[in-house]
C-alpha cells in the first residue's frame, strides 16, 4: 500500500466521520463543526487525487489545488455565518439549550 493510498483512505475515514457526526449529533453547534470535519476530509481527498494524477506521470493540474483553497475560504465563511446566525438565536430564545428537536414554550402549550 502506497503513501498516498493511506493519505486517500485516512482522508475518506475523516471525511465518513464529519458525515455521520453531521447526521447524529442533535445540538446545532456539533453539527457544524461536524460539517467542518466532513470539509475537511472532502479538502484532502481533492488533494490526494490531484497527488496521485500528477504522481502517474501527467502533468501537474493546478485545478483541485484552486479548488481546494477556494473551498477552504468558502467553508470558513459558512461556518462564521452558521455561528453567527446561531448566536442570534440563542439571544431571540434565550435558551441556554439549543437542540433542535427540544420543543419549544409555544408547541408544549404553555406559552401565551
Amino acid at each position: 500500500m502506497s503513501a498516498a493510498t493511506l493519505y486517500g483512505l485516512c482522508a475518506a475515514l475523516l471525511a465518513a466521520l464529519g458525515l455521520y457526526g453531521f447526521v447524529v449529533q442533535p445540538h446545532p453547534l456539533r453539527k457544524i463543526v461536524a460539517f467542518n470535519v466532513f470539509g475537511g476530509g472532502v479538502f484532502v481527498v481533492f488533494g490526494v487525487a490531484a497527488r496521485r494524477g500528477a504522481a502517474a506521470g501527467f502533468a501537474a493540474d493546478p485545478v483541485p489545488h484552486a479548488m481546494v483553497i477556494t473551498g477552504i475560504v468558502v467553508a470558513f465563511v459558512s461556518t462564521a455565518l452558521a455561528v453567527a446566525l446561531l448566536l442570534r438565536l440563542h439571544a431571540e430564545t434565550g435558551r441556554a439549550s439549543l437542540r433542535l428537536d427540544e420543543p419549544g414554550a409555544d408547541e408544549r402549550g404553555d406559552g401565551a
